[in-house]
C-alpha cells in the first residue's frame, strides 16, 4: 500500500474526478442530456482515461479526453484521468500502477489511449480481469490480428478508420499546392504512422493527377519523423524546426502526423511574412483555431460514439472484448453523434477546391474512388497489391513500409 501512495502522490497534479458536466478550463463538456446510468452497485459509471499527451494538446490526446467526456455526459457518470503518461514526463510510473489507482478510486471502465502503451495494457488486463479495458489503436481482440490475444476476456480495441481522413488531407494538399511539393510532418515510425503518410500520399496522388490532370512525377511528397508522438526537448527533433527546414526547401503544403500543433502555428507564422504556404493539422476538429488563414482542413478522430457504446454495454453487463475499427458516417462526416472520422475544410481552402474536395470525398463513400488498388509498390520497388488487386484490412493495417512515390525512411534509424 505505500508503494500505491506514493505513486498518487507523485500524480496528483495529473489526476482528476471529474463529474459528468465538469470541464477543464480549457475545454467544454459536450452538451449530452445525461441520462442517469448506475452500475449494479446503484454508483455512477466511472471511465478511467489514460492519456499520453497533455489533455489540451489540442490534438490526440485531448480528443480522448472530449470523446470520454461526451460518453459520461450522456450517462450521468464521471472521469478519473490522468494525462502525460509517457517516458518522459512520467518516467517511473507504469500503466499497471495507473490502473490500479484507478481502480482503487471506483472506475468501472478503463481507456488506454496509446500505441506507446501496449506492453502496459496488456500486463494491466491480465492483473484484473474484471475490469473492462479498451485499447484504443490496438489488436490484442483482433482474431485474425498479429497481437492476438485470447486469453485476455476484459481488453478490447477501438480504432477509428483515420486512413480516409488521411486521404481527404492529402487530396486537399494536391489540389491547393502550387509547388507540387508537400511534406509529412511525422511522429514514431510504425505500422499505423506508415498507413497513413501512404494514405495520406495515395489521397494526394490522386487529386495531382486524376482530378488536376497533372503529371505524378511533377509531385514531390517527403515525410520527416521526429521520433515520437510529440515534441520532446533533446529527444525527438524539433517539430518548429523541421516545419521550418519544409519551408525552406520549398513545400507549400504540410501535412501533419503528430499529436501537437506546431506544423499549422509555424506555417501561420511563415504565412504572415508573406510565403504562400498551407497546413493540414491533425487528430482533433479545432485545431483550423490555431491558423485559419493557412488551414486547408483537418481530419480528426470523434471518439464520443463509439466510448458511449462501449460504456453503455459496461452498464448493462454485455461489453465483450471487441476489435473495432470504424470509419466516417459518410451520410455527414462531421455528424458529433454518429462519426468516428471527420474533416473539416479549412478558410485556406478555396471555394473551387473544397467543391472538388466534396466530389472526392464523395466517391470514397460510394466505393467510385478505391485507392488501396494495385497496381501499388514500395519504396525499393517490392509489389504490395498486383494489378486489379485490393488491400486487405490486414494489408493496410500492419503496413511494412512505405509506398513507391514517398521520400523519406520507413523505419526508424
Amino acid at each position: 500500500m505505500r508503494l500505491k501512495r506514493v505513486i498518487l502522490l507523485m500524480l496528483a497534479p495529473a489526476l482528476l474526478l471529474l463529474g459528468a458536466a465538469c470541464s477543464s478550463d480549457d475545454e467544454a463538456a459536450p452538451a449530452t442530456p445525461a441520462v442517469a446510468a448506475t452500475m449494479a452497485d446503484g454508483e455512477p459509471l466511472k471511465i478511467g482515461m489514460i492519456l499520453v499527451g497533455p489533455r489540451d494538446d489540442r490534438g490526440w490526446s485531448q480528443a480522448h479526453l472530449e470523446g470520454a467526456q461526451y460518453a459520461a455526459n450522456a450517462l450521468g457518470g464521471e472521469l478519473i484521468v490522468i494525462d502525460k503518461v509517457n517516458p518522459a514526463d512520467s518516467p517511473n510510473v507504469t500503466i499497471p500502477q495507473v490502473v490500479e489507482d484507478m481502480i482503487e478510486q471506483g472506475a468501472d471502465l478503463i481507456f488506454a489511449t496509446s500505441d506507446d502503451m501496449r506492453d502496459g495494457i496488456l500486463e494491466a488486463a491480465a492483473l484484473f480481469p474484471d475490469v473492462p479495458m479498451i485499447w484504443a489503436s490496438g489488436d490484442n481482440a483482433w482474431a485474425d490480428g498479429k497481437g492476438h490475444r485470447p486469453d485476455l476476456a476484459n481488453l478490447g480495441n477501438i480504432m477509428g478508420e483515420m486512413e480516409y481522413g488521411k486521404m481527404i488531407a492529402g487530396c486537399a494538399a494536391a489540389l491547393q499546392s502550387e509547388s507540387g511539393q508537400i511534406s509529412y510532418l511525422g511522429p514514431l515510425v510504425n505500422d499505423e504512422t506508415r498507413r497513413l503518410v501512404n494514405s495520406t500520399y495515395l489521397g494526394a496522388r490522386h487529386c495531382w493527377t486524376e482530378v488536376r490532370g497533372n503529371d505524378v512525377t511533377d509531385l514531390a511528397f517527403n515525410v520527416t519523423w521526429i521520433g515520437f508522438w510529440f515534441n520532446i526537448p533533446g529527444v525527438t527533433l524539433d517539430p518548429t524546426q523541421v516545419v521550418n527546414e519544409f519551408h525552406a526547401n520549398g513545400t507549400d503544403v504540410i501535412v501533419s502526423g503528430i499529436d501537437t500543433t506546431e506544423a499549422i502555428v509555424r506555417t501561420g507564422q511563415v504565412a504572415a511574412e508573406g510565403r504562400t504556404v498551407w497546413a493540414v493539422p491533425y487528430d482533433y476538429e479545432a485545431a483550423c483555431d490555431q491558423a485559419p488563414e493557412v488551414c486547408l482542413g483537418v481530419p480528426y478522430f470523434h471518439w464520443g460514439p463509439s466510448y458511449l457504446e462501449t460504456a453503455r454495454a459496461v452498464v448493462d453487463g454485455t461489453f465483450a472484448p471487441t476489435f473495432r475499427w470504424i470509419g466516417p458516417d459518410w451520410s455527414d462526416i462531421n455528424n458529433p453523434d454518429t462519426t468516428a472520422i471527420g474533416f473539416l475544410k479549412g478558410d485556406g481552402l478555396t471555394e473551387e477546391n473544397a467543391e472538388l474536395l466534396d466530389t472526392f470525398i464523395a466517391g470514397l463513400a460510394d466505393g467510385s474512388i478505391s485507392l488501396w488498388q494495385g497496381p501499388l509498390n514500395f519504396q525499393d520497388g517490392s509489389p504490395l497489391l498486383a494489378a486489379g488487386e485490393t488491400a486487405t484490412p490486414l494489408q493496410i493495417w500492419y503496413m511494412p513500409a512505405l509506398l513507391q512515390g514517398i521520400e523519406g525512411a520507413a523505419a526508424a534509424n
